[in-house]
């Protein structure tokens, strides 16, 4: 009998884990790496003082880290974001401990740092954490007008 349980136990923790884990992948933010962004949102290295949007849709950078507290209150607002805005809008993120180049090249010295992309014209960068109502007001007003 207590063999039985605890098979059950562990068949049911398995299946928690695999739909916690299905629900992760399901993320519309899209982790990049380095040679990610390079392809995906701007090659600075071919192109250093002029920047040339490759994507198709205006665009989100959230740059963060997994131990910085304001960081994990933004990452829900970025979360339902790309669920909101799908198809109309990328947002991505940028672990800067993982990717200490790209910190370096947009000089994150504080994060939370997001950088808004719109189609035409230049990003604009905000630092530190920002209330849902601030993010939604940029992406309504200069990214998908």
């Amino acid at each position: 009998m207590k063999k039985t349980i605890l098979i059950a136990i562990a068949i049911l923790a398995f299946g928690f884990t695999a739909n916690a884990q299905e629900k992760k992948e399901e993320s519309k933010v899209k982790h990049l790496t380095y040679n990610e962004f390079l392809k995906k949102v701007w090659d600075f290295e071919k192109n250093p003082n002029t920047f040339i949007y490759k994507g198709e849709l205006p665009a989100i950078i959230d740059f963060y880290a997994d131990w910085c507290g304001p960081c994990r209150r933004v990452a829900p607002i970025m979360e339902k974001l790309a669920e909101e805005y799908d198809g109309k809008l990328l947002v991505y993120k940028v672990n800067t401990d993982q990717e200490r180049g790209l910190s370096a090249a947009f000089q994150v010295k504080s994060i939370p740092m997001v950088l808004f992309i719109p189609l035409e014209g230049q990003p604009m960068m905000q630092v530190g954490a920002l209330p849902e109502e601030g993010y939604r007001k940029v992406v309504e007003e200069q990214l998908i007008k």
